[in-house]
C-alpha cells in the first residue's frame, strides 16, 4: 500500500542512553523517509557518541555499549545532517510522541537548532494500537503483518517494523466503523490520511509533549503540575518571576520553557497595567 501523502514524512526510531528526555541523551538514529511525490524511501542510520555515560539498563535493552559508541559522532557533529534529512517532513513512530519527538527536540536545542513541531504532523502507531488493540510492537507486527519481530531495539529494524506496522494498520482499519466514547458510530480515524491520523494520535488538549501545560475548558493554557496546577500560566508567571525562573532553570523540556516564554510575552503585551 502507497502512502497518501500530501508532504513528506520520516518515520524514525532513537535508542538512548535512558529514559529521561530531558536528562538522557542519543546513541543510534534511524530514519527512513517518504516523499510526497514517490520514489524509493530515504534511509539514515547512525550511531552517536552520547557523551554521558549510558545505563546498564538501557544497554540491556539495545545493546549498544560505550565501545560501540566511543569513536562515533557527537549529535552536535551530526545535528544539521539530520535535520536537512528531515526537512519539513511530518513525523512518524511507534511511542515517538511522548519520546523520540521530545528527546530528538532537547538534542537539536542542545545543538543550537530550533526544531519547530507545531506545524508538523506527529503520527505514532503505538496511539493507534493502543486504542484499537492494546499491544507492544513485536505484537503489533504479529497482529496486523502476520511477521514475527527479529532485532528489536536496533533503530532501523524497529523503524522498518513500525512501517509495516502502519500498512497492516491502514489495511486493517479500512472500509470500517468506528464507535467513540460516546456510543457514536464514524467512518474509521485510522485511514490512508496523515491528517486524520495526527488528529487520532495526538491529545490536543497539551501544548507540550512532556504534557506539562494543557488548555483547560476555556481554551486557556494552564499548569498540568506543581502548586499551581489548573492555573493560568501566563497570569501566574507575570506576577510570580521567582516561579518563571525557576521553570526556565529547571529539567523542563525546552519546548515548556519555549512556550512559557511565548505565553508571558504576549500576556504581557496585551495586559501593560496588568
Amino acid at each position: 500500500m502507497e502512502f497518501n501523502l500530501d508532504r513528506d514524512l520520516v518515520f524514525f526510531d532513537l535508542e538512548a542512553t535512558g529514559l529521561n528526555v530531558i536528562r538522557d541523551r542519543i546513541v543510534q538514529i534511524g530514519m527512513i523517509k517518504y516523499k510526497k511525490k514517490g520514489g524509493e524511501p530515504e534511509e539514515l542510520e547512525m550511531l552517536i557518541n552520547p557523551g554521558v555515560p549510558i545505563s546498564a539498563e538501557a544497554m540491556a535493552v539495545h545493546g549498544i555499549t560505550p565501545k560501540d559508541v566511543a569513536n562515533k559522532p557527537t549529535f552536535i557533529q551530526v545535528a544539521e545532517q539530520i535535520h536537512d534529512f528531515i526537512g519539513n517532513a511530518d513525523l512518524a513512530g511507534y511511542n515517538s510522541n511522548r519520546f523520540d519527538v521530545p528527546l530528538l527536540m532537547e538534542e537539536f536545542a542542545r545543538a543550537g537548532i530550533e526544531f519547530d513541531i507545531d506545524h508538523r504532523r506527529l503520527l505514532d502507531m503505538q496511539r493507534i494500537f493502543y486504542k484499537m488493540e492494546p499491544r507492544t510492537l513485536k505484537a503489533a507486527l504479529r497482529f496486523y503483518c502476520g511477521e514475527e519481530m527479529e532485532n528489536a531495539h536496533d533503530a532501523l529494524a524497529d523503524v522498518r517494523a513500525t512501517v509495516d506496522v502502519f500498512r497492516g494498520q491502514l489495511k486493517h482499519y479500512e472500509n470500517t466503523d468506528h464507535e467513540d466514547g460516546d456510543g457514536n458510530i464514524t467512518p474509521t480515524p485510522v485511514r490512508n490520511d496523515m491528517e486524520a491520523i495526527h488528529r487520532f494520535t495526538n491529545d490536543n488538549n497539551f501544548l507540550d509533549a512532556t504534557q506539562r501545560i494543557k488548555y483547560d475548558t476555556e481554551g486557556v493554557p494552564v499548569f498540568n503540575f506543581g502548586k499551581h496546577k489548573g492555573e493560568s500560566v501566563a497570569k501566574v508567571l507575570s506576577k510570580d518571576k521567582q516561579y518563571y525562573n525557576w521553570i526556565l532553570n529547571k529539567d523542563f523540556s525546552t519546548q515548556v520553557k519555549n512556550i512559557v516564554k511565548r505565553l508571558v510575552r504576549e500576556y504581557e503585551q496585551n495586559n501593560p497595567q496588568a
